[in-house]
């Protein structure tokens, strides 16, 4: 595979919750990013499409939408939908604003519904998960990190009657034991963020991505799809901060095993 960049959205609004402010993009600046994409000669691939071979052109890139929010459906989806652009949505079950029941964590801001989830499917989106819980998948025992996956994928299945093959870890963590369950629990593909361009040499179930920020000017926009911006600093505190959580991670699995 040639180097692909695979962006990474959160919420699309004007007025974001205190919690996604950072990660929001507001939908000008959204639909300009895009527009520019087409104008820039990028063909957008769903993530599946894309590791499947799908004959990607030599300016592939994927767009990819993490959590679920509502305001998705109200500002992303109409641009997205009058381009022809797909892409690819990866939903909390557990967060979800009808979940009822299957009600889990806490949403950071108003969510998209189970019907407003099956009418991205069904206008060329792909869902895939990002946990029930949106827990840190890490941080998890084995046991209790299955069944978050299993749970998702088995709910967005059931619900929107659509195979769904790819994930990305909540809050970008993952491990090799993470990665190994993300396997068992039927997924083919998985994202973290590591703010790089995916290529051959990244492995299917820890494929990285390009944080697109609320501060992310149209010219910055135009260099990280080009490949041209810098992200090491990112890069670096991505990979020091995941040494610290295995460390978390195994210091409790000795305390509890005392």
């Amino acid at each position: 595979m040639r180097p692909v960049p695979i962006l990474m959205y959160h919420s699309i609004s004007a007025r974001p919750s205190a919690a996604t402010a950072a990660l929001s993009v507001r939908p000008e600046a959204f639909a300009d990013q895009m527009a520019l994409l087409r104008d820039r000669g990028f063909t957008p691939m769903t993530l599946t499409g894309l590791l499947r071979g799908a004959a990607p052109a030599e300016r592939a890139v994927v767009i990819t939408f993490d959590d679920g929010y509502a305001d998705f459906h109200q500002e992303a989806l109409p641009v997205l939908d009058r381009l022809g652009f797909p892409a690819t949505l990866f939903v909390t079950t557990g967060w979800l604003a009808d979940a009822g029941r299957e009600a889990a964590g806490r949403p950071l801001d108003r969510m998209l519904t189970w019907t407003q989830t099956r009418e991205a499917a069904e206008h060329g989106v792909e869902i895939g998960g990002h946990g029930h819980s949106h827990a840190q998948l890490d941080q998890l025992s084995g046991g209790a990190l299955l069944d978050e996956l299993t749970r998702n994928r088995t709910l967005l299945e059931d619900r929107l009657g659509v195979p769904v093959r790819t994930m990305a870890y909540p809050y970008g963590y993952s491990s090799a034991r993470v990665r190994r369950a993300v396997r068992q629990a039927g997924y083919a593909s998985a994202c973290a963020v590591a703010d790089q361009v995916a290529g051959d040499g990244h492995d299917s179930l820890a494929l990285p991505r390009l944080t697109v920020r609320a501060t992310t000017s149209l010219d910055r926009f135009e260099d990280i799809v080009a490949g041209t911006a810098a992200f090491r600093v990112n890069h670096a505190l991505t990979k020091g901060y995941a040494i610290v959580r295995r460390s978390r991670y195994a210091l409790r699995r000795m305390l509890r095993d005392v």
